[in-house]
């Protein structure tokens, strides 16, 4: 026997006994996303490199050290999706869908990669739920995105989840405030993680966002960038706070709040929960006005969220929220003697073209045996055909639930089973 192959660290199975509650989960999502009339995107699971560190950041730590990139025959650099926002302003631009109206609404449910430490929540291959708006620089597009948001984790039962949020200014306003940081912390620079040293000079709001101990209490007491917000950049966060307060959505201002990519410009905004420890995000977005000019499209503007599936499914179980009903067939067909197969065969797919899930015995075994099986799949019905059974046309239906049992001819089968369906 050869070595067992497993999965790639950081990857998991979705087997069959936990597949039915993503789907639930997919489902619902999908649910709001109609209800506010964003539209699904499916972009390719892989992209030339080059979006990513344009779209994303050199200076970030996705693209320097989490992201999967390969060679391609021809030489090209490639790279799994790590985040979906930047493929889908490529395919904004790529196709010219500002052609279709001045603003558009994107919808996605999609797996993303990143080569990180797996912990709680994130793995390796992971996904994200997420919208996106293209074309509006108006602050209610960011409040229909948080409310979008909100709605969906309120619909599936979710209590106790903050929101957070900060302005992160625009190229105008923010190199004041990152010079502000850099004096700031000029003092202690040198007892910042490694990491936060090399932020220092590449990108000092990062500082704000690291989860070193150390660097949190370094950072305490730096000034928060509302106070060098321009003009625009204050008018419009306090337009967005205002929208939220107009739908009841209570919020937290926090001055940390900056968000991990570079194409982020005023709003940022993180959803977080108490049931993951340190890791407590469950959404994260914001506005990136820069992002579609970035990679080659139009000046024009965007604001999205993207949150994981990974972390709402671990948090609703923890929580005992509902998360679908487990799939059962309504028929388990047992056939007896050589004869019965092809008639339980045409009987089976005359109900399935009727919209009945039913189930065959694909084994062989005894009656005794199949009726367990039935059993064990929660059938709620067991169909039983044997020599007897095809001589007079009329099969034993038993039903599982309360035991009770009646012959029933086979051009009835499906109308007996349909009222009984109905009735339970």
């Amino acid at each position: 026997m050869g070595k067992k192959i497993q999965t790639p660290r950081g990857t998991k199975d979705t087997l069959p006994e936990e597949s039915y509650q993503w789907l639930y989960l997919e489902n619902e999502i999908r649910k709001i996303f109609d209800r506010f009339n964003f539209l699904e995107i499916r972009t390719p699971v892989f992209e030339e490199t080059e979006l990513f560190a344009r779209g994303v950041g050199e200076t970030t730590d996705i693209v320097q050290k989490e992201m999967y990139t390969f060679e391609d025959r021809g030489g090209k650099s490639m790279t799994l999706r790590p985040e979906m926002t930047a493929s889908v302003v490529r395919a904004y631009i790529q196709h010219s869908l500002w052609n279709k109206g001045s603003v558009q609404k994107f919808s996605y449910i999609s797996p993303m990669f990143r080569q990180e430490r797996p912990q709680q929540g994130r793995l390796r291959q992971f996904h994200q739920f997420g919208v996106e708006v293209l074309g509006s620089p108006n602050p209610i597009a960011d409040v229909e995105v948080i409310a979008l948001a909100m709605e969906i984790f309120s619909h599936l039962g979710l209590t106790g989840l903050t929101l957070k949020i900060n302005s992160v200014g625009c190229p105008k306003c923010r190199p004041k405030y990152k010079e502000a940081l850099r004096d700031a912390l000029r003092g202690v620079k040198d007892q910042l993680c490694s990491d936060c040293q090399v932020r220092y000079d590449t990108n000092p709001l990062r500082i704000l966002d690291c989860k070193n101990p150390t660097c949190r209490e370094l950072t305490r007491d730096v000034p928060g960038i509302e106070e060098y917000l321009c003009e625009e950049c204050r008018t419009h966060f306090d337009q967005v706070k205002a929208g939220l307060d107009a739908l009841s959505i209570s919020y937290e201002v926090d001055k940390r709040l900056v968000r991990g990519l570079d194409y982020y410009t005023r709003t940022a905004f993180e959803i977080v929960s108490t049931e993951l420890g340190s890791q407590d995000a469950v959404c994260g977005g914001g506005r990136y006005d820069r992002l579609v000019a970035e990679l080659g499209g139009p000046d024009l503007p965007g604001v999205g969220f993207a949150a994981g599936m990974e972390r709402l499914l671990a948090i609703m179980k923890k929580k005992g929220l509902f998360l679908g009903n487990p799939p059962h067939p309504d028929v388990y067909f047992v056939s007896l003697g050589e004869n019965a197969g092809i008639s339980v065969l045409r009987l089976a797919q005359t109900l399935r073209r009727q919209g009945v899930t039913c189930e065959l015995n694909l084994s062989g075994k005894s009656l005794k045996a199949q009726m367990r099986e039935a059993n064990r799949l929660n059938a709620t019905f067991a169909v039983i055909i044997g020599e007897d059974e095809l001589a007079n046309e009329r099969a034993q239906v038993k039903n599982l639930q309360n035991g009770q049992q009646e012959s029933v001819p086979f051009d009835q089968l499906f109308l007996f089973i349909q009222e009984a369906l109905n009735e339970s």
